[in-house]
């Protein structure tokens, strides 16, 4: 199905395709929704219904999640190039229906984990998707205010969901309502995905033809046609601005990864109810997506390379607050902070990729930047595991925050400005 054309021709700008922009800013909401609907319950399941303890084992659904995502988001970018972005993001959805079931019925932790590899499926092929398809309605102007909706909507989603899914827990039990969300989230993306989006991949073609080098002269090499594995070792090595990115993000999903399955852990070391924990859980995405709203449209007005910077460099301060503190209070400003310092990076990197990469191979582009960030899942889960088994909690988010203080440092001394115009 073609895109919104005037005339003929496909159009870029928001204004210009502001209804399917919205449709897919409310796909991406589902997309977020389906991870609240088990970042509250599951850690607290893991020790209640299941019997576990140690921190490690306890992890390994995020782990499985983090691995599974980011092999997803690679297919995900390749197939979008290749055979267009709709028939990936249905596909994505397909592998969401069994999630929330297996998650209701599961007599062992292993079904657990196996869920986890069909949710990373889901997430990395309807995510990664539903981003190239902004990027190529956007167009080059507003990458990052097309980020920032896009992103403030799948953790805002998070948010929403988790805090519900908590409160429907202690109401009602962990399973098997809190998971009922997830057979309606799915339900409805469905049928939004399959009758009502368009292909976009016209869209990118059109911005390809009118595409220009940079006028300082940076990045001049990307331009054309690459390879896949030209295009892998570009953005995970060689090229400075998207390198910086791949790496900015691994870190920046590694704190997610951690705090996904530590801080349920961590707040319940105070003795607080199931709500308190659900309520400071929502929190840090709650922040992080509503602050999106602001910073992808501050990084096309004022750039980009600072504000990851930045960025960094708060998460590694609210991290330090986190690990200092031992109660509700001091747990709700580190991760009001947390959020904040997510917000600034997260849609910032998407449009540093969008900025560098070229029409052509955007979509790959974004799924090669999208495994390395999603990998942060992994490294998160078992770094912050292990970390806590041998040392404690308190010590893992200690860990993290030197972490994200060396991220934001290589950020600053490696990345150029990307944003589009004079640098």
């Amino acid at each position: 199905m073609r895109p919104r054309t005037t005339g003929s021709t496909p159009t870029l700008g928001l204004r210009r395709n502001a209804a399917q922009f919205t449709l897919l800013v409310a796909v991406n909401a589902l997309v977020g929704g389906m991870v609240g609907q088990q970042q509250t319950v599951l850690p607290l399941m893991a020790e209640s219904e299941f019997g576990l303890t140690g921190y490690t084992y306890i992890f390994t659904y995020v782990a499985a999640f983090g691995i599974t995502k980011a092999i997803a988001n690679y297919f995900a970018g390749t197939f979008s190039d290749r055979y267009g972005r709709k028939p990936v993001l249905l596909a994505g959805w397909l592998f969401a229906v069994p999630v929330p079931l297996m998650l209701i019925l599961a007599p062992s932790w292993e079904w657990v984990v196996a869920a986890n590899v069909l949710l990373g499926v889901n997430q990395g092929l309807t995510w990664s998707t539903t981003v190239v398809m902004k990027i190529d309605l956007a167009g080059p102007t507003q990458r990052g205010l097309a980020m920032g909706l896009n992103e403030a909507a799948g953790y805002g989603a998070v948010a929403v969901t988790s805090l519900l899914a908590g409160y429907i827990a202690e109401q009602y039990g962990l399973r098997p309502a809190p998971f009922l969300l997830g057979l309606a989230y799915t339900a409805l993306a469905l049928l939004l995905s399959g009758a009502f989006v368009r292909e976009t991949r016209d869209h990118a073609r059109l911005e390809a033809e009118g595409h220009r080098p940079r006028t300082d002269g940076a990045n001049t090499h990307l331009h054309g046609t690459l390879t896949d594995r030209q295009i892998l070792a570009q953005t995970s090595l060689r090229e400075p601005a998207l390198s910086s990115a791949s790496q900015a993000g691994l870190v920046n999903n590694l704190n997610f990864g951690l705090s996904w399955g530590l801080f349920p852990l961590l707040f319940a070391t105070a003795d607080l109810t199931v709500g308190q924990i659900g309520v400071l859980f929502a929190l840090y995405p709650g922040v992080w997506g509503a602050g999106q709203l602001f910073t992808g449209a501050l990084s096309d007005r004022f750039g980009r390379k600072h504000l990851i910077t930045a960025g960094m460099g708060t998460q590694a301060v609210a991290l330090t607050i986190i690990a200092a503190s031992n109660g509700f209070t001091g747990w709700a400003a580190g991760t009001v902070l947390l959020g904040l310092g997510t917000a600034m990076v997260y849609p910032t990197l998407l449009a540093v990729i969008g900025d560098v990469a070229h029409p052509a191979w955007r979509g790959r582009a974004v799924g090669v930047y999208r495994v390395w960030r999603d990998l942060g899942y992994a490294v998160g889960a078992i770094l912050g595991g292990v970390v806590a088994d041998l040392m404690g909690l308190h010590a893992a988010v200690w860990v993290a925050a030197a972490v994200s203080a060396l991220s934001a440092l290589a950020v600053a001394v490696r990345m150029y400005e990307t944003r589009p115009g004079p640098t």
